[in-house]
């Protein structure tokens, strides 16, 4: 058995971190799962939208400290370096990848778990999830796996200095006030809000879903307004000449879902 689990339904994958006794901690395996995962789908056109959970009681409690064995055995400098962007470049991909993700966070999303939630587009939480960056209290920085990139950004340098200086968790609720999570719904609800998102997801154009992704993702890093909205400016008009953009519009009009040509472009 696979240890990520991946289902697609129509235009849709759901990926689910499949080591529940371990609380879907990352294994050698499931790091070159996701990696492989999350990689190849800048190439798909076949998926628009991958919602990613964990199965059982956690989201991904982080390394497997188990598995990874004595520190000191793990040899060369450059070696261990290969083995770290190894698993960084899973949350690379994964803010890459023109997909948007839909991350569903039950129970502990701690260190590598916490930077999967984090690289992911949209999150929602269950009352029990307890996110932390982990790393610093295993006597590793807390800056690992794009965390120091993306905590600030979402809660400012303040907030993220606290919790990554100290390790503590992030409860649901605080993570809701923080704007970290979208919603908090009860386990058996996840699955259902995850939907939601979808849903609503697919009703844009093919085109206009990737190049928002996109747009979102270099804003943030954009020396200022107008480099902003030079790119908006570009992205707007590609998707007016897209195909799929009459269609959008019909629909809307008519208050029907959109029927979206199947392009392998």
């Amino acid at each position: 058995m696979a240890d990520l689990e991946l289902r697609q339904e129509g235009e849709v994958v759901w990926a689910t971190m499949n080591r529940p006794g371990r609380l879907n901690a990352l294994s050698r395996s499931l790091v070159t799962e996701l990696r492989e995962f999350f990689v190849g789908l800048y190439w798909r056109r076949d998926v628009r939208v991958v919602v990613l959970g964990g199965a059982g009681e956690a989201f991904c409690a982080g390394l497997d400290l188990k598995e990874r064995g004595d520190p000191q055995a793990s040899g060369s400098v450059g070696a261990g370096l290969t083995r770290q962007r190894e698993i960084s470049e899973i949350v690379i991909a994964m803010r890459r990848c023109p997909q948007p993700i839909v991350a569903c966070v039950n129970g502990a999303a701690a260190g590598g778990g916490f930077a999967l939630a984090l690289a992911s587009d949209v999150r929602i939480a269950t009352p029990s999830a307890r996110m932390n960056a982990a790393f610093i209290r295993i006597g590793l920085s807390a800056c690992d796996i794009g965390v120091s990139y993306f905590l600030p950004r979402m809660v400012g340098s303040s907030v993220a200095a606290e919790h990554m200086l100290t390790g503590r968790f992030i409860d649901a609720e605080r993570a809701y006030q923080l704007g970290l999570v979208s919603r908090i719904v009860e386990k058996d609800r996840l699955a259902a809000e995850a939907q939601g998102f979808v849903d609503d997801m697919l009703r844009a154009t093919p085109l206009g879903l990737r190049l928002t992704k996109e747009a979102l993702n270099h804003a943030i890093d954009a020396q200022g307004l107008e480099a902003a909205i030079a790119m908006e400016d570009r992205n707007q008009i590609l998707a007016s000449q897209d195909g799929d953009f009459q269609e959008g519009v019909r629909a809307f009009l008519e208050k029907r879902p959109p029927n979206y040509a199947k392009r392998k472009g």
